[in-house]
């Protein structure tokens, strides 16, 4: 699949920015900015910069809340043993240690059971029964899942067990005996028919966090949480920067305002496991950014679920003792490296298949299937379609059972695609940008066929997959100094549709050659300078193109300035999104 890369400097109207830059008191780049994100009015643009705790909304605004709240409220006050059901990534996870920590503060008889990617499948199942009938629960609360779920929950019900569901993903089509939702005694979930519930993209984590909230409140005197459970929610807010940032929830509304104050809540957390953490992830005792939580926290607690049981993670998360903390942490660490070497194992194995399909207007879609680890297929095809520019689906197999996960290109439904190997899929599902499969073995290759012939028609019928880089602003190299960091700190926390800034600087030169580094030279480091301005910039996935530098020709910069700090230094250097040399481009 042929992909271009083109640049666009957005240029808002003069007159609108003018507004901004009045109303904000601030540089033009970051009126750009924040018109570029769709803040245009003063006000809007205001709260928006200002992040404030008022910008939450009020649980008992969700669907079911209220339900979910006295039958959780009756539970604890009747020492009724309450099972919290999770799921095995970092927002199931962290979701699950919440509400343990939560009914842990008011004394309530609970315990938790979060499924294995490798032995009970996704989410709800016979396992989830298994398990509640086992601990005697009269009551099961789901985090992360379970609005799907109308056979188990109606299974828990025919026992005499209650359900409350947490969730935030979409509702399913209705049940032929069960109707639109599952018989559970209450779901709470932003995206339900008829919400009006102010802001829809919570992920699972912030879900079972309005659900403590709104506990809190119940067993307080219905109005404000008593002080202790005021202090345990400010607490957990951590635990909903971890998942609102790894489950890549937009950051506009409050997830926003979750993840600008849980990072700081995290920066000083006084719990054993995440403090265990950031120690074994070496970003301890400093500001912490999205960018950590995401690349450094997220792969370890992920690393645990992907392997198979996310027990580990959880049980760090609920760690009381430091040295227990320490040692689990180190495990989860260990696994992240397993995690590590088995994907470069699958990396290696799948691009070697991919050499057979090297036709990309035959094979739009890269599907490549082995006896692969499942839980690493994801991350697999993510890197296939960085170094291919195409779609990809790999299939992981356990026998003659294989799982897949699909990632794509900007502007290509991948999802859409697969559609058309709807017959070879035992089930499938997802969306445009990422999705995933149950295939037999004795399938792969008809589903190959099928998928690419449907992704040749969507490719006719749309044939330009273009790749664009829009700019918020062209800036003075000289400019990007300390002053330019501190509005862009206003702007943080940056994530899914509330990206990084990025800018723009013509005719720069090398300071000095050149550098790849990284396994295989993978990454590029280049010293970029303009006058008397000279900045570390890092490239990562361009260290094939060093050959491109030479240190008399001009070289254009697209870039995001950033702060990186490394054994107690901290230094203002720049992430090089992508550079072209020679004559300027036109913007």
């Amino acid at each position: 699949m042929l992909r271009t890369m083109r640049w666009t400097l957005h240029r808002p109207d003069p007159a609108a920015v003018a507004a901004l830059v009045r109303g904000l008191d601030c540089p033009e780049f970051v009126a750009s900015f924040l018109m570029r994100r769709g803040l245009v009015e003063p006000d809007a643009a205001r709260l928006h910069l200002e992040r404030s705790a008022s910008q939450l909304h009020d649980p008992r605004l969700l669907p079911g809340m209220e339900a979910a709240m006295d039958r959780l409220a009756r539970a604890v006050r009747d020492g009724e043993t309450i099972l919290v059901h999770g799921d095995y990534d970092v927002d199931g996870v962290t979701g699950t240690a919440l509400l343990m920590e939560l009914f842990r503060a008011v004394g309530a008889k609970a315990t938790w059971h979060i499924p294995n990617r490798l032995v009970d499948g996704y989410s709800f199942g016979p396992h989830s029964v298994v398990r509640a009938l086992e601990v005697g629960a009269t009551v099961v609360v789901s985090v992360d899942n379970g609005t799907s779920a109308f056979e188990t929950i109606a299974e828990l019900r025919e026992h005499g067990i209650d359900t409350v569901v947490t969730d935030h993903h979409e509702p399913p089509p209705p049940h032929p005996v069960h109707g639109d939702l599952p018989p559970a005694a209450a779901i709470v979930n932003p995206k339900l028919a008829g919400s009006s519930y102010p802001w829809r993209e919570l992920c699972g984590g912030a879900v079972a966090f309005k659900l403590a909230w709104g506990l809190a409140l119940a067993l307080s005197d219905g109005n404000r949480a008593k002080p202790e459970l005021k202090a345990f929610l400010d607490e957990c807010l951590a635990h909903v920067a971890i998942a609102t940032v790894c489950d890549v929830v937009p950051l506009l509304d409050e997830n926003r305002v979750f993840a600008h104050y849980g990072l700081k809540r995290l920066e000083r957390t006084g719990l054993p496991g995440l403090r265990a953490l950031l120690e074994v992830a070496g970003i301890d005792g400093r500001p912490l950014t999205a960018e950590d939580v995401g690349f450094q926290i997220g792969p370890r607690i992920n690393a645990s679920g992907r392997l198979g049981s996310a027990q580990r993670a959880v049980e760090l998360l609920l760690a009381r003792e430091p040295e227990e903390a320490r040692r689990l942490a180190r495990e989860l660490d260990a696994l992240n490296q397993e995690r590590k070497r088995l994907e470069g194992d699958v990396v290696q194995s799948a691009r070697e298949q991919a050499l057979r399909f090297q036709d990309a207007e035959r094979y739009p879609v890269l599907v490549v299937a082995g006896p692969w680890h499942q839980g690493v297929v994801g991350i697999v095809a993510a890197r296939l379609v960085d170094q291919y520019q195409r779609p990809a689906l790999v299939i992981g197999f356990q026998g003659e059972e294989g799982r897949g996960s699909a990632r794509s290109v900007h502007g290509f439904d991948v999802l859409a695609a697969m559609h058309g190997g709807a017959e070879h899929m035992a089930r499938y599902g997802g969306h445009a940008q990422a999705a995933g499969c149950e295939v037999r073995a004795d399938r792969v290759d008809a589903l190959r066929e099928a998928v690419c012939a449907r992704a040749r028609e969507l490719l006719a019928e749309s044939p330009a997959v273009e790749r664009e880089l829009v700019f918020d602003a062209e800036l003075d190299y000289a400019d990007v100094n300390e002053s330019l960091m501190r509005h862009l700190d206003r702007l943080a926390p940056f994530g899914s549709q509330h990206q990084k800034p990025l800018f723009v600087s013509r005719d720069l030169r090398l300071a000095q050659a050149p550098r790849a580094v990284g396994a295989e030279g993978r990454h590029l480091i280049v010293h970029l300078r303009r006058g008397a301005t000279v900045l570390k910039a890092m490239a990562f996935h361009q260290g094939t193109r060093i050959g491109e530098l030479t240190p008399a020709t001009p070289i254009h910069a697209a870039y995001t300035p950033k702060w990186n700090s490394f054994r107690g230094k901290t230094a203002l250097e720049l992430e090089l999104v992508d550079f072209r040399v020679g004559p300027e481009p036109t913007l």
